[in-house]
């Protein structure tokens, strides 16, 4: 079993940057893929961003392409999604999540096992 923490969230005007993390208990880090969701009000959660179990293989929404960059640290368990020039509609709850896939990585919420807790962005305008 594998719990997730997220942390970095907060408040941040219109084109600021925030970094987002993820730190994994246990010592199987390394056996899964990793993704970010993120879920406004009133709508579904939706894929951000996901990362192979090495790292080698990364996946994109299209509304975040370019702009954000998921990355993973296997030493530190943790995985990482650095975001760039936010807008106002980057707002919501983001989720990491966990996925004992064995090779690629996924953008379907259905394929993840372990969630976190979520962290809060909000970009003003």
């Amino acid at each position: 079993q594998v719990q997730l923490v997220e942390s970095g969230g907060g408040l941040v005007q219109a084109g600021g940057s925030l970094r987002l993390s993820c730190a994994a208990s246990g010592r199987t880090f390394g056996t899964y893929a990793m993704g970010w969701f993120r879920q406004a009000p009133g709508q579904e959660r939706e894929f951000v961003a996901a990362i192979s179990r090495s790292g080698s293989i990364t996946y994109y929404a299209d509304s975040v392409k370019g702009r954000f960059t998921i990355s993973r640290d296997n030493r530190k368990n943790t995985v990482y999604l650095q975001m760039n020039s936010l807008k106002p509609e980057d707002t919501a709850v983001y989720y990491c999540a966990a996925d004992p896939r064995a090779y690629g990585a996924s953008y379907a919420t259905s394929d993840y096992d372990y969630w976190g807790q979520g962290t809060q962005v909000t970009v003003s305008s």
